[in-house]
Formats: C-alpha cells, structure tokens, sequence
C-alpha cells in the first residue's frame, strides 16, 4: 500500500465513522425558495434599522423563549426564528454590523462613542433607505453562505462563522482594514499596553470619522475595557461555562444558557458598565457536556469537561479580539469567531470518535 493510499484508506474510514456528508442538491433545493431570501433581507434590513447588538438580544429571548416551550417550542420558535432569516445572528445582527460601518463611512454616525463609531453597534440607525440597504444586503449573504455550511455539513457553527465572514466582508467593501492598523505604540497585536496607558494614534495612522480624528483615537481599543485581562477572561469563561452546562443539566438542551447570555446583552446596551459577554462560553460548555455525557461518561467528568471549554471559548474569543477588534475600524465579533472554532473542534473529536456525538454540529451529530 503506498503512502498516498494509506491516507486515503485512513481517511475514508475516518469519515465512513463520523462525517455525515452533506448535500448540494440540499443546498440548491433551500435556496430555491424565493421566501428565505426576502425573510433574509427583511432582516438585516431590521439590524441595521435598530442596530446589531439590539437586534442579538431579540435572538437571546427567542431561544429562551423556544427552550422554555419545550421541544416542540424549541424547534419552532427557538431554532426556526431565532437562529432564522429574519433574527438569526448571521442575518440581523451581520447585517446590522455592516450597516454600521457603511454608516460611519458615509459620517451619518455621531454617538460619542469612544472608539471609531463604526463599532458602536449599540446605536439603532433608524431608516434610511441606503443604511437599509446595507443591512439587506448582508442579510442575504449570511443566509446564503450559512445554507451552504449547514447543508454541506460542514463540522462548524455555520451561523458563527457567517458572522466572521460577513465582517470581513464589510470591511474589505467598504475600504476599511481586514484585520486593522497595528499602532506603532504597541508591541504586536496582543499587548494591551497602550490603553492602559492611555496612549493616543499618531496623527494620520488610522482614518477618524465623522468626530474624531487619528490622533482623537486610542492606540488599543480593546473590545470590552472591562474584561480583557487573561486572569479576569479565564475566571468568567469557568463560571460562564459551568452555568450554560447546568442549565444543559436541567432542560437537555444546549441552547438556553447561550440565550440567557445573548438576553443580557439588554443591560449592556442599555449602559450597564461592566456587564460581561459570555455566549461563546456558555453555548460551547454546554454543547461540550451533552456530547461528553452523551459518550458515557457522568455528569461530573462531563461539567470538568464543560468547565475546559468555557475557559477554552472565553480565551480564544479574547485572542482574537486583540487581533481583529483592537486595531481595527469595525465591529467583528469576537464571540462568534469563538463559537466557530469550539465547535469545530467538538465537531472534528466526534468525527474521530473521541465523543460519541457532537449534539448538534453539523456533520458530525
């Protein structure tokens, strides 16, 4: 047998054990339906009319709202709504993001925000025709590429990583930096330093928007000036993580303590200081404890296991924050890119067999 043979033999009983290939045929037949595509630029259209963060804490109540009803409800209002067109957060809060930076670009935006008004997705931007626009434009490429992830059974959270991917995407339309300006004042992407000695861009590094100029900018604008510290994100991501899989304890469900988290997100729009994000602590704990009991072992090795991976999803969101967020012009979530690559991971341990289930990744459930 040859090397390149062996591989293959070694793959194809790899995949024969865990991967359930998706279907493009699926993935045409979903997108020929002309009503996701409007139910999906309606809803862009609704983040960018309210603004993203506004339009995610919609997502939270829904999934509570669907876990609470039961199975039934959780299939219908929890996944069918509130991970759908209209606010799923691939579409509402994408869209709402993208609109936010088209916004700051054209100098319609003037909040006061500390950083470049572009990431202050906070803000609703009420209804003009091309901010809509925007929104509905973005609405319909995150559920196109999300159809195509979850129906080629791709082993990810596709609505996490169209979150990822639409950011990038608007910020290489809309001429703003795919990963940012690394200020001179800092020693490579992750040191905090700069912000915590509250020193200033150069003039001319970066661009300013409709209030401030480069020089008004901090050098570092760490995503939640509250939490950044690895310390501070390791302890909240064990507390978050043990949370969301208790609650995975109670209902079966892994969803209810990401949509408590997303929920909260209510206080931190409304100017609660503070206020911790944890959604990409609690849903990949919780996922991580139903696949890990789910192989057979008890409750208590699968909460450790649970624990490992709200520490895990909290320091890989703080990660990449330092790279994509601190130094760039635009809101892309560090949240979501967490959740995409955690759940890759449990996706590819249950393809290999280490877990017995990766619940509900597709491809690899």
């Amino acid at each position: 047998m040859t090397g390149v043979s062996s591989v293959e033999f070694a793959l194809t009983g790899v995949l024969a054990q865990g991967w359930d290939a998706g279907s493009i045929d699926v993935v045409i037949d979903v997108l020929s339906d002309p009503t996701i595509w409007m139910g999906a630029a309606a809803g862009g259209a609704f983040g960018a009319a309210i603004g993203a963060l506004p339009a995610f804490v919609f997502t939270g109540f829904l999934v509570i709202a669907g876990v609470w009803g039961g199975p039934d409800a959780a299939q219908g209002v929890g996944v069918d709504v509130g991970f759908g067109p209209v606010f799923g957060p691939h579409i509402s809060f994408a869209g709402g993001a993208a609109a936010h930076a088209y916004a700051a670009k054209k100098g319609y935006v003037e909040s006061g925000f500390d950083y470049h008004n572009a990431k202050d997705i906070t803000v609703a931007l009420g209804s003009k025709p091309d901010i809509l626009a925007v929104g509905a434009a973005f609405g319909v490429f995150g559920i196109a590429l999300e159809q195509v992830l979850r129906n080629l059974a791709i082993p990810t959270d596709p609505i996490a990583f169209t979150v990822v991917a639409s950011a990038l995407l608007h910020r290489a339309v809309f001429g703003y930096s795919i990963i940012g300006n690394l200020s001179a004042k800092a020693d490579g992407y992750m040191d905090m330093g700069p912000f915590e000695r509250g020193e200033m861009r150069e003039p001319g590094e970066v661009p300013g928007d409709a209030e401030k100029e480069s020089e008004d900018r901090l050098a570092v604008e760490p995503w939640l000036p509250n939490m950044y510290k690895w310390s501070h994100v390791a302890s909240i991501g064990l507390v978050a993580g043990l949370a969301g899989a208790y609650a995975a304890i109670q209902t079966g469900n892994p969803f209810l303590g990401f949509g408590i988290s997303a929920a909260s997100l209510l206080f931190l729009n409304l100017g609660v200081a503070k206020l911790p994000v944890t959604h990409h602590m609690t849903l990949p704990a919780a996922t991580a404890f139903l696949a890990t009991e789910g192989t057979g072992f008890g409750p208590t090795a699968a909460l450790l296991v649970a624990g490992f991976f709200g520490i895990l999803g909290a320091l890989v969101g703080e990660a990449f924050q330092r790279v994509f967020y601190a130094h760039g012009d635009t809101h892309v979530d560090p949240p979501a890119a967490s959740i995409a690559i955690t759940h890759t991971i449990i996706g590819i341990l249950s393809i290999l067999g280490i877990l017995g289930t990766a619940v509900w990744v597709p491809g690899a459930v």
